[in-house]
């Protein structure tokens, strides 16, 4: 039977290249986002089965409402992946932001997350093939090296990053309690070239294809956490290693 996975916040960015790269892998594809005309043509491009779902994760109860009747269509969800997030410089404080980028990246995504888990626990089967091991689902979040600092350019969309990793973290756990056998990949990449990059050339930047084919072989193989790309791992050992006096002064 072929795998199927919804792709939350598919319109752009990492998003869009993680809906290509798991078609090109066999996945059929549920896409889910705001900009429905975007996601009409994305879909129209893959090779496999596509549904599309206009969703705005900030309307959180009809966000949830509409991942569970996309996914009742689609009738086989294997994987979710909550890719959906905003953030930018806030220097200022200004509240209009700052609430947007709470409500998407803390209260959104904690909704699809949440409706995820419930969803993977209610089908849950018992393996098939006579071992003891079973995999119910996989849900990935994705975060972002900014989890592991404070920005003081951007406070907002760090502190909300450090929520998606930790709170995927605490399902990780949670999972050590339950009979379901649900796999939770955090995703922490660093500089990506989407419209959150606002067009600058950052150091170690990433195209979103490389990000995503890295997502994807990280959830073939079931990883817990994953940094893209790699070499981001060592500035997030950096942030845990230095003195916070030294991190305030490197960021300002």
């Amino acid at each position: 039977m072929t795998r199927g996975a919804i792709v939350v916040g598919a319109s752009s960015g990492i998003g869009e290249a993680l809906v290509r790269t798991l078609a090109e892998r066999g996945y059929d594809v549920g896409l889910a986002a705001r900009r429905t005309d975007r996601l009409n043509e994305i879909a129209s491009e893959i090779p496999t089965t596509a549904h599309v779902a206009t969703m705005d994760v900030t309307e959180t109860d009809s966000a949830r409402e509409t991942f569970f009747a996309l996914a009742e269509r689609m009738g086989r969800v294997d994987l979710v992946v909550v890719s959906a997030g905003v953030g930018e410089l806030n220097r200022s404080l200004e509240w209009e932001p700052a609430s947007e980028t709470v409500a998407v990246n803390v209260r959104g995504f904690t909704a699809i997350a949440s409706a995820a888990m419930a969803y993977f626990e209610t089908r849950a089967e018992a393996p098939t093939d006579g071992s003891n091991r079973r995999y119910d689902g996989h849900l990935v979040g994705i975060s972002s090296v900014a989890a592991r600092f404070g920005n003081p350019g951007a406070p907002t969309y760090n502190a909300s990053k450090a929520y998606v990793s930790r709170y995927l973290e605490g399902l990780r756990t949670r999972q050590e309690t339950r009979p379901t056998n649900v796999t939770i990949t955090t995703v922490e990449p660093g500089f990506v070239d989407t419209e959150m990059a606002m067009g600058e050339t950052l150091f170690w930047m990433s195209s979103p294809e490389t990000a995503a084919a890295q997502i994807a072989t990280a959830i073939e193989k079931r990883r817990s956490h994953v940094f893209v790309t790699r070499r981001w791992r060592l500035v997030a050992w950096l942030f845990e290693v230095l003195p916070e006096p030294i991190v305030r002064r490197l960021l300002t």
